[in-house]
């Protein structure tokens, strides 16, 4: 694939794929992204999750979880007490993801009401 406008062939041998390929395979998920968001405030624990989307489910959230921890966007931290306490928070590598969530959350909040109409204008179609 070659992106003209940059002038960069993404399908040589020297380039390994596209940056934003590379990005979402990081945040990409229904719930990574919001989860990163939430998680720039400061540690979280798991039901503190739960408590702010009710509509995860306790499975997908620990996959979530699981997996930016396992690709160093955050860190689950332990306690070892009864009963047991784990929070999460945001590496040094998640941190630089920050700029990318909150230009996210601009963009959301700019367009949010257009989205929305596209959403209603898509059911109604979908009634039809």
């Amino acid at each position: 694939m070659r992106n003209r406008k940059l002038g960069i062939d993404y399908s040589s041998d020297d380039f390994e794929g596209c940056p934003v390929e590379t990005t979402l395979d990081i945040i990409g998920g229904k719930w990574k992204g919001i989860l990163l968001y939430h998680l720039i405030d400061g540690k979280k624990r798991f039901n503190e999750f739960r408590k702010l989307y009710p509509k995860i489910t306790q499975r997908m959230l620990t996959l979530q979880l699981r997996e930016l921890e396992r690709d160093g966007v955050i860190h689950r931290e332990v306690y070892k007490q009864v009963p047991p306490k784990v929070e999460y928070s945001l590496t040094e590598f998640g941190r630089t993801l920050e700029p990318v969530i909150l230009h996210m959350k601009d963009w959301g909040e700019k367009y949010k009401d257009r989205i929305d109409k596209l959403e209603a204008a898509r059911k109604a179609e979908d009634k039809i």
